[in-house]
């Protein structure tokens, strides 16, 4: 896995200057330091590649800046076992409700296969994505990683349930009904009357024509990552395990 380096360069670190003053404190640092600079560039330079082997299929790209916060997470989740499929879905909350911000990414052939419309919660936002809540009833999107659940027949169809999987960001959204629905105020037609998407009570919901589709596809332990530039990445501290 990427997030490992190789013991020769841990042994050569550590064996660099052991004839200097330093203390071994200061020098295990160092290396700590070294180790962890060499780790994020072979990280950023990995997911670089992948971004850039990206087959777009005549859909729009995420930014590099969002898919690599998302694969990340995904390399991450996928290390321990809390996600078992090669699909990455990515949500990016710091565009306008108008345009198309939900991808749905297979990372086995590189492709996007889904760049859709998707909707944010009424007290989230208008147009943009503001303000964010794992509380029940503050009809507020939550932000972070989630694992997909399974689907059921509920008011607004077939439905997928999601799991968060950042404690105090996302982890009460099964408990909150946050899934993945379909609804007839996810369209453009939506947007002209009424010059922006419709919202949601916290839900990413997604147009309906589309939503059998894309919930078969992800359901069963995909990962779903939701963006905004309010949060920095920090998943490894508030992970369920």
């Amino acid at each position: 896995m990427i997030y490992k380096i190789y013991p020769l360069l841990v042994f050569l670190l550590l064996s660099f200057g052991k004839d200097s003053k330093s203390t071994p404190d200061l020098k295990k640092a160092a290396v700590v330091r070294t180790i962890a600079k060499v780790e994020k560039t072979t990280v950023d330079a990995k997911i670089e590649g992948v971004y850039n082997a990206l087959n777009p299929n005549n859909f729009k790209l995420p930014e590099l800046r969002t898919f690599t916060e998302a694969l990340k997470g995904f390399y991450l989740l996928k290390e321990k076992g809390v996600i078992k499929k090669n699909i990455l879905t990515l949500i990016d909350f710091s565009m306008s409700s108008n345009t198309k911000r939900l991808w749905v990414i297979d990372l086995s052939t590189n492709t996007v296969l889904f760049n859709s419309l998707v909707a944010h919660g009424r007290n989230t936002g208008e147009e943009f994505a503001t303000a964010f809540s794992n509380l029940n009833s503050s009809f507020k999107s939550s932000l972070g990683f989630y694992a997909t659940g399974e689907i059921y027949q509920g008011k607004h169809g077939a439905s997928l349930r999601l799991d968060g999987l950042e404690n105090g960001v996302n982890d009460n959204a099964r408990e909150r009904g946050v899934v993945m629905h379909g609804a007839d105020y996810v369209s453009e037609s939506f947007i002209r009357n009424h010059k922006r998407l419709g919202r949601s009570q916290g839900c990413p919901a997604v147009p309906v024509e589309l939503t059998n589709e894309i919930i078969q596809l992800i359901k069963d332990k995909s990962c779903l990552y939701i963006y905004h530039p309010s949060r920095s990445f920090a998943m490894e501290e508030r992970l369920i395990s």
